[in-house]
């Protein structure tokens, strides 16, 4: 089901009485990214997907607001929230404003601070050049897109359709924005110290052969009391699809453990 609150797209999956976990995806990939593990996840867990580009505003703490005005709509109480690359920012600036709502977070993917992200090549380092960017954005295929999204896979996986097209529908601007509202909050402080006085569990899923971030910087979350890290080997920056056997095992586990404690 696809209500839209707010001008939010929102899917809803699994019972609405059961846990609530919330899955927010980073802003270049459609909520269909989540595809592979909604099927097991849900069958434990009310399962919530956030639409989040456009109606939030291109700033991190903006996106966080509207997750959580999404949540409470639904009348969520607790819950515990995935995020994926930067989708793990917004999570942790949920958890930032909204304490007694987030009851854990698990961050696949994202990278700790700035020194943590991997160059960029030449081709999307041009996208931030404004008559440079725009040029190439509306030049953009199917073929473009592809190559340019390999990155996020290391293992031979289809790219999703579903991520082709919310690339070629998604604006210039909105898509520079985002970028770079989510480099503002991770250069403002880092994600461990901003997680680390919440008192919140915390699981990190990293794929070893991660491309977008340097799969060494997971080790930045020892910084958070208590975090579990987990490093996935042969995966990279993708893990719900290149290994969604694995990530979902790992995100149950955390999940069941979240909902023993309540």
């Amino acid at each position: 089901m696809l209500p839209v609150m707010s001008g939010i797209h929102i899917v809803q999956d699994g019972r609405p009485g059961a846990p609530a976990l919330l899955l927010l995806q980073n802003a270049a990939a459609p909520i269909a990214l989540w595809d592979p593990v909604i099927e097991s996840l849900a069958g434990t867990n009310h399962v919530i997907r956030v639409d989040l580009l456009g109606p939030a505003g291109y700033d991190v703490p903006a996106q966080a607001r509207l997750a959580a005005g999404a949540l409470d709509q639904l009348d969520v109480e607790r819950v515990t929230v995935v995020g994926h690359s930067s989708g793990g920012m917004v999570a942790a600036s949920l958890a930032e404003q909204r304490s007694g709502l987030v009851t854990a977070l698990a961050l696949i993917g994202t990278g700790p601070s700035p020194s943590a992200k991997t160059p960029d090549p030449p081709l999307a380092r041009l996208l931030t050049a404004p008559l440079a960017g725009r040029l190439l954005w509306r030049l953009k295929t199917e073929a473009t897109i592809r190559k340019a999204a390999r990155t996020a896979f290391t293992r031979p996986v289809d790219i999703p359709e579903a991520f082709v097209s919310h690339m070629q529908g998604m604006a210039y601007q909105a898509f520079t924005a985002t970028m770079r509202g989510y480099w503002d909050y991770l250069s403002e402080r880092s994600i461990p110290d901003r997680l680390a006085g919440l008192g919140l569990p915390v699981l990190v899923i990293f794929g070893a052969e991660d491309q977008r971030w340097h799969s060494a910087s997971a080790t930045d979350y020892r910084a958070v009391p208590g975090a579990r890290i987990e490093m996935l080997p042969g995966v990279g920056h993708t893990p719900m699809i290149e290994d969604p056997m694995t990530t979902v095992g790992l995100l149950l586990e955390f999940a069941a453990a979240q909902g023993e404690k309540a």
